[in-house]
């Protein structure tokens, strides 16, 4: 499969799950609004969705693609196997030490909400229903990491729409004909949450061959090293890969001292992380792997290549889309969230949010293709620095900024992170001797900045004009502001006839 078809398809079932996930969130802030209620529900749901996120994201690949690519097919399908067997005992234990534990945990996720009434006590709750969730989606992502070692997409993009799809159902059922109050619905969807992550599992476990060909052999798990160092391997892992999203998790925590703090910077983080997501998916089911295989066979300088194209492909989604959302934070958020129990002043505390959060996105953007070069290596102790330099900056920065602007102050210190770990990893390749920038990508990414500056700036001229924003109003700046880039792109060489050539050429 070429380069291009895998990575349409991956990024088709991202865009797919992303456009599932706003529904959900749209539904979330109306059914739950922005108060007490929904601050305890979206601060419990973080830590799995955390994790869902992370691993629907490829989070677990880095770990497994490059080690289970050495192997034959026989040896690859046991050792599988038994990385599923230890991972489901050690995740069995993890969910009843939360459920033991939940008070604590929600003390945690959220201490400013400590002298909020009961609020910290729904926190508590929200997580024993909810966390099961993890369980289910780490197990798949298991699975599509071996369906992705074998160049099969299909499954592993498409599986996780489950989970926004059950949560939605649930959603629909308790707006149309509930009486429940608030806390009781906030309880029905985090029940939902456990149960759609099973699913998901059940529907990778029918994905994979189970007869010749099978990719998973199980036995009773056996701890050779290699099997060690896979688990040992799979933390760092997780934490590198996920590395925004831990950021946003800091940023949360601080949050949670401002009335709907939390509320306003999950719906921010919700809407950027659609661009994000499709260079996440991308970047670790489709480039990983090929960066693994040019790694196995000594091509350096072909890493060093595939690299550079790849933050090619980043920066022409990454700063155009920025761009976008920071001109159209405001319509963004009252459009898609104002409605029900969130109000027009919520709709404004989250567009503040969304502007200042979104200009992290490239960094964050290059930081996720950068980490597949040292994965596909093997240097995750090098991914891993990157990322706690990029949470304890998030911390420092957040802390320092959110006195004087809020949790827009905190969105910023969250940027921060994100441009301070792009930096460590750009320190990182050059002492592997792995980072050396061509002129193709210095001249691309001046012309991407020249066209991504055209679009804003009509964009903002255009949304000046607009009294009052709907979703009409909103459709038609999102492709203008398309068409526009698009035109720009082309006049300025940004984007040329070569690029789908380049992109569809055989790996």
């Amino acid at each position: 499969m070429s380069l291009i078809r895998s990575s349409l398809l991956v990024g088709l079932g991202s865009v797919a799950s992303r456009i599932l996930g706003f529904g959900r969130d749209i539904l979330f802030a109306q059914v739950l609004g922005a108060g007490p209620v929904a601050d305890a529900f979206l601060a419990a749901f973080r830590l799995p969705n955390l994790v869902r996120r992370i691993v629907g994201e490829g989070g677990l690949n880095p770990a497994l693609v490059p080690a289970l690519s050495r192997l034959e097919p026989g040896e690859a399908a046991r050792v599988a196997g038994d990385v599923v067997s230890v991972f489901a005992l050690a995740l069995l234990a993890l969910s009843g030490l939360v459920e033991i534990g939940a008070g604590l945990l929600a003390f945690v996720l959220a201490p400013g909400l400590v002298d909020d009434g009961g609020t910290l006590a729904l926190v508590a709750l929200y997580t024993r229903l909810g966390f099961p969730m993890v369980l289910g989606v780490t197990l798949s992502s298991v699975a599509a990491a071996l369906l992705n070692l074998r160049g099969r997409y299909g499954a592993a993009a498409f599986a996780p729409l489950i989970v926004n799809g059950g949560l939605i159902a649930v959603a629909v059922a308790l707006e149309a004909g509930s009486t429940l109050p608030l806390p009781e619905k906030a309880a029905w969807l985090a029940a939902a949450a456990s149960l759609s992550g099973l699913l998901q599992l059940a529907a990778m476990a029918a994905a994979l061959p189970w007869g010749e060909g099978r990719m998973i052999a199980f036995r009773v798990p056996r701890p050779s090293p290699l099997v060690k160092s896979l688990l040992l391997a799979g933390f760092p892992a997780l934490v590198a890969s996920g590395a925004v999203q831990l950021f946003v998790l800091v940023g949360t925590q601080i949050a949670s001292f401002w009335p709907s703090g939390v509320s306003w910077l999950y719906y921010a983080d919700r809407v950027m992380q659609l661009p994000l997501g499709l260079m996440a998916a991308f970047a670790a089911s489709v480039l990983l792997p090929q960066l693994a295989l040019k790694h196995r066979a000594g091509e350096d300088e072909a890493v060093v290549a595939a690299q550079n194209r790849a933050l090619e492909l980043a920066l022409l989604l990454a700063l155009p889309a920025a761009a976008a959302l920071v001109v159209l934070a405001w319509p963004i958020a009252s459009v898609l969230f104002a409605r029900g129990a969130f109000t027009q002043a919520d709709a404004a505390g989250t567009a503040r949010v969304l502007a200042c959060l979104s200009l992290g996105l490239p960094f964050a953007t290059v930081a996720k293709v950068l980490s597949q070069t040292l994965f596909a290596r093997n240097h995750l102790r090098a991914t891993l620095v990157a990322a706690l330099i990029g949470i304890a900056v998030t911390a420092a920065a957040s802390l320092l900024l959110a006195p004087a602007f809020g949790v827009a102050g905190i969105a910023l210190g969250i940027s921060l992170g994100c441009f301070a770990q792009a930096g460590v990893l750009v320190g990182s390749l050059r002492r592997l001797g792995l980072w050396s920038p061509d002129a193709a990508l210095g001249g691309r990414a001046v012309r991407i900045a020249c066209a991504s500056t055209v679009m804003g700036l009509g964009l903002a001229a255009a949304a000046a004009l607009v009294p009052r924003a709907d979703a009409v109003v909103l459709a038609a700046l999102c492709l203008g502001g398309l068409v526009l880039y698009g035109a720009a792109a082309r006049l300025t060489g940004a984007l040329t006839r070569d690029d789908i050539a380049l992109l569809a050429k055989k790996a």
